[in-house]
């Protein structure tokens, strides 16, 4: 018999809910068949996924970034594209253009032609690589789900996501994110180094046979799905309140800061973080099989969503602080309780 924690009041909620709740290890059956380790990111990943929000993945050359990915995509029976930035890229490369078409009648007419973005999962392969004015082209479709060319607005398939990845080394030549657009990505994802033992599982895999095909679990229709039943996920007012402290005392000079935030941070997360904080530990929930969110939800969450938001100055670089450091003393400091 199904459990029903969140009062669904149709069959439809309850055959999301028990698909949510059974397909945690299902997905990570799947990926493991072309991802080893890594399991903290792919968390965060299928978090945010189910939530509806965008992720930065950050990480060294060679670490399987693409691959992840594309893997997730295929689970979930989505479109993938992926665009490599480069510095020559244009907006319309992302977006599409218009041309010049000549029907049978020798008719001519301006057809826009769809651009990469018209997918449902967009891999912005190291976007700090390109100028600013191609970056911001990603601006309208991640916050708007559509993209307007000569004054037409074309709207995106359902579900979107963009995961966009930059490498922190080779910092020559790029071009850093400004807040405004880091803001829109719910996520910073880092991928670290594996262990050994992962390693060597990875380069034994990757130098024999090809690697298993794998099966797509949901479609499109089921992540929309997922989507309304995590937003209707409870949560008391006291975890509310925690993560909108936990997100204030970011900011510098404020009322309530800690001392070492208005000494090490130039600049703090907005309420954005607070709401990604909220929605992130609603999936989170979810995929753990809990009806309700509780401030551990909210602490596990804080470093991918902060750690983007929060911009250390010289002071903290002098000292050896860095952002996760910032992070760190924040969930020591601001008292959920």
């Amino acid at each position: 018999m199904t459990v029903n924690p969140l009062n669904a009041d149709d069959e439809a909620e309850l055959r999301t809910l028990e698909m949510v709740r059974t397909g945690r290890q299902r997905i990570r059956a799947e990926l493991a068949k072309t991802i080893v380790g890594q399991n903290e990111a792919v968390e965060q990943l299928l978090i945010s996924l189910f939530a509806g929000g965008h992720c930065l993945i950050t990480g060294a050359p060679g670490l399987a970034k693409t691959l992840l990915v594309k893997s997730i995509a295929q689970v979930f029976h989505l479109n993938f594209q992926r665009i490599q930035f480069t510095p020559d890229l244009m907006p319309a490369d992302i977006t599409g253009t218009e041309i010049l078409e000549q029907d049978e009648a020798g008719k001519r007419r301006m057809v826009f032609v769809k651009g990469p973005i018209f997918a449902n999962v967009l891999l912005a392969d190291e976007i700090n690589r390109t100028p600013p004015k191609t970056q911001a082209a990603l601006l309208e479709a991640m916050q708007e789900h559509q993209v307007t060319a000569a004054g037409t607005r074309y709207v995106l398939d359902e579900p979107f996501f963009v995961l966009a990845t930059q490498n922190p080394i080779e910092m020559e030549g790029t071009y850093p994110l400004p807040e405004a657009q880091l803001d829109r990505f719910m996520f910073n994802v880092v991928i670290d180094y594996l262990t050994e033992d992962d390693e060597v599982a990875v380069v034994a895999r990757t130098t024999s046979a090809a690697p298993e095909l794998i099966e797509a679990l949901f479609t499109g229709q089921d992540i929309r799905r997922i989507h309304e039943l995590v937003r209707k996920v409870p949560v008391a007012e006291d975890v509310v309140r925690y993560a909108v402290r936990l997100a204030a005392a970011s900011r510098p000079k404020q009322k309530e800061t800690p001392d070492f935030i208005t000494e090490y941070v130039s600049w703090g997360a907005g309420l954005r973080a607070a709401q990604y904080l909220i929605l992130g530990g609603k999936a989170r929930a979810l995929l753990s099989g809990r009806a309700n969110v509780t401030w551990e939800d909210v602490r596990a969450l804080a470093a991918p969503v902060l750690r983007h938001r929060i911009l250390i100055n010289y002071r903290a670089e002098a000292a050896g602080m860095t952002v996760e450091t910032i992070i760190g003393r924040l969930l020591e400091t601001v008292k959920d309780a």
